[in-house]
């Protein structure tokens, strides 16, 4: 399990770097004039490239040593960043953080699957758990000190400190990963069966509901905050939020684990995570020590959910594995994108910024819906199957 650590650097970095813009659009906004709406599309372009390159060289690398692929796309994302310190204007801005996206996508995925190959079966959840955990934990711990650091010394200096970490990542992955095994090569037929086979399709479905619900919201949870609790200061908000999510993606590991019962699980996180934000707005006009205990609740539900999902993923679809991880990474940051762009739109067609919590907890409980109806119809599947193997007894 020592080896899955290593993993983590990488996703700490990206965890830091993917969530910790939310807090900085407003500084953004102010230093390149422009509105938050539109600075929040620097969070889509990122999510966006996130989610097209994850499956496209997953797909056309397959077979090929993960190794040298993780440190690649780690160094992409690292000059990203340097990029996005650089950047005179907002096109400049925005064309950074499609090369940090483009080289995210690819480390997560890769790393992912990587993790889960470099321990024995009964322990894939708790090795998923721990990527999962250092990306949280750049949440946690990275992005209330990069929010703070941007107030006091300016956004790029945040985003230099994203660089800095992602090259002393890269220099320890590099001097200390082990040779990870490649997974199979997958035929092009095989890939594109992944979007249509019924054990993969709905998982990834629920992820992208998932992540349009839950990723979304926090790119506006500063403005959410001022709107529905009159918060100023939103860093102790992001901690709160960061802290459940490192809570829920330690504790998921090993319930996974010991129970085995991973779609339960994941039904039950989505139930968390709709009640969350639908109570978000309501506690942060009434009590804002409520806010901060739904904040909890919901960071933890929304960082629990992809280990079970991915869970689910590396057991329906052993051949394909690293394809089907690759999928679902792409619709966590493709719903991110969406999230992030609706939310904008909604937030420039004039509805108060306190509307946002409920909009997502009804995408959030559609995910809720679609995931009880796969598991309706597994279930039935499940039945068929063995009613025609006792008649052929």
């Amino acid at each position: 399990m020592h080896k899955v650590w290593l993993l983590t650097l990488g996703a700490f970095t990206l965890g830091l770097d993917a969530y910790v813009m939310a807090g900085l659009l407003p500084v953004i906004a102010a230093d390149t004039g422009t509105r938050v709406a539109l600075a929040g599309q620097l969070v889509t372009v990122f999510t966006l490239a996130y989610a097209l390159c994850a499956p496209l060289v997953a797909g056309l690398l397959a077979g090929v040593r993960p190794r040298p692929l993780i440190l690649a796309a780690l160094a992409v994302f690292t000059l990203g960043n340097g990029l996005t310190a650089l950047a005179p204007s907002l096109g400049a801005l925005l064309a950074a953080r499609i090369v940090a996206g483009a080289g995210a996508g690819v480390h997560s995925a890769l790393s992912t699957a990587a993790a889960a190959a470099l321990v024995p079966p009964e322990r894939r959840g708790r090795a998923l758990a721990l990527v999962m955990g250092g990306m949280s934990a750049g949440t946690v711990l990275g992005v209330p000190v990069g929010v703070l650091l941007a107030e006091h010394t300016g956004w790029r200096t945040t985003l230099w400190l994203v660089t800095g970490l992602g090259a002393g990542a890269l220099g320890g992955l590099a001097a200390l990963l082990p040779p990870v095994p490649a997974g199979p090569a997958v035929p092009v037929r095989a890939r594109l069966a992944a979007l249509t086979d019924r054990a993969v399709a709905p998982v990834v479905a629920v992820s992208f509901l998932a992540a349009v619900a839950s990723l979304g919201l926090y790119t506006y949870l500063a403005p959410v905050l001022a709107a529905t609790g009159g918060v100023r200061e939103v860093t102790p908000y992001l901690w709160a939020w960061g802290a459940g999510g490192v809570l829920g993606s330690v504790l998921a590991g090993p319930l996974v684990d010991r129970t085995g019962r991973v779609r339960a699980l994941a039904g039950g996180v989505l139930l968390v995570i709709a009640a969350a934000q639908a109570l978000l707005p309501v506690l942060a006009a009434a009590w804002l020590p409520g806010a901060v205990v739904a904040l909890v609740a919901w960071g933890a539900a929304g960082w629990a959910l992809q280990v079970p999902q991915q869970h689910r993923l590396l057991a329906a679809g052993a051949e394909r594995g690293t394809v089907a991880l690759a999928l679902n990474n792409s619709a966590l940051y493709l719903g991110s994108a969406a999230g992030s762009a609706l939310g904008g739109l909604a937030l420039a067609a004039g509805p108060s910024p306190a509307a946002l919590p409920w909009m997502a907890a009804g995408v959030a409980a559609l995910g809720l819906v679609v995931q009880l109806a796969a598991g309706r119809r597994s279930r039935r599947a499940a039945r068929v199957s063995t009613l025609g193997t006792y008649e052929h007894s």
